[in-house]
């Protein structure tokens, strides 16, 4: 990869470890930002599937704290990331053999873990987080057999990093499915040098999913879509004054980087 130092300093630089440090560590160790209650997947935005409730019964054992505050804050994310994991099972046991996973910047990987495990395995997973609290999470329920987890930034595992790293070896040879869930919003706005590096670990044919947010062409669409999300969505799971508080600071875990 051509200027992988600049891009690596760049990222170095990126407010999601700087500016943005203290709130997602104090998030992401349930100190600050947790809903008044725990965020539950509506079933009727669901398909009626055994196998697909039984997934979501188990995710929904797994989630740690962040994702309490991550589910309660966008509106139907849950229920699209519990339609995405059921996607990529039945991708899994269609295919046959194992399927390897790389979930990049997902909190305490909730999602990855509750697959490696209900598949028994079918599914190798990794996630990343720069927060050893989230790490905490990840492990609060046992080390899971199947799904590991990287201590860091997205963009400090690189292929050295795999490769040094005795847990992680089984995964250099790159990933079937790769999920971006609202990452690289955090660092940069150089997108082109960030798919590029995390291209470097997609097997040949493999599916890289993106899953991100973006600002209208008309601003006041974006603000009106915001005050959706708020006050018809928010309200459900924080306290009007906290909603308030947010829109006074004027940026949120997912709206720093668009």
């Amino acid at each position: 990869m051509r200027g992988l130092n600049d891009f690596l300093a760049e990222c170095d630089q990126g407010p999601r470890i700087n500016q943005l440090a203290g709130f997602f560590a104090a998030t992401a160790a349930g100190k600050s930002g947790m809903p008044v209650r725990k965020p539950q997947a509506d079933t009727r935005l669901l398909p009626s599937d055994e196998l697909l409730r039984d997934l979501v019964r188990l995710h929904a054992a797994r989630q740690g704290f962040f994702d309490q505050h991550y589910h309660g804050s966008i509106p139907y994310r849950l229920e699209e990331e519990c339609r995405m994991a059921y996607a990529v099972l039945t991708y899994a046991r269609r295919r046959g053999s194992a399927l390897s996973l790389y979930s990049l910047g997902t909190a305490e990987g909730t999602m990855a873990r509750t697959l490696s495990e209900f598949s028994d395995g079918q599914i190798l997973s990794l996630s990343c987080s720069p927060n050893p609290e989230n790490y905490k999470s990840f492990v609060a329920y046992g080390e899971p057999a199947h799904a590991e987890f990287f201590i860091g930034p997205f963009h400090w595992l690189t292929k050295d990093a795999l490769g040094s790293d005795r847990r992680l070896t089984k995964f250099t040879q790159g990933f079937d499915v790769i999920l971006e869930d609202t990452t690289f919003q955090m660092y940069s706005p150089n997108r082109p040098k960030q798919i590029e590096f995390v291209t470097q670990h997609l097997k040949d044919g493999g599916i890289f999913v993106f899953v991100e947010k973006f600002r209208a062409a008309d601003e006041s669409d974006y603000q009106r879509r915001e005050y959706q999300k708020d006050y018809g969505f928010k309200a459900r799971y924080f306290p009007r004054t906290k909603l308030q508080k947010r829109r006074r600071t004027s940026w949120g875990p997912c709206s720093t980087m668009r």
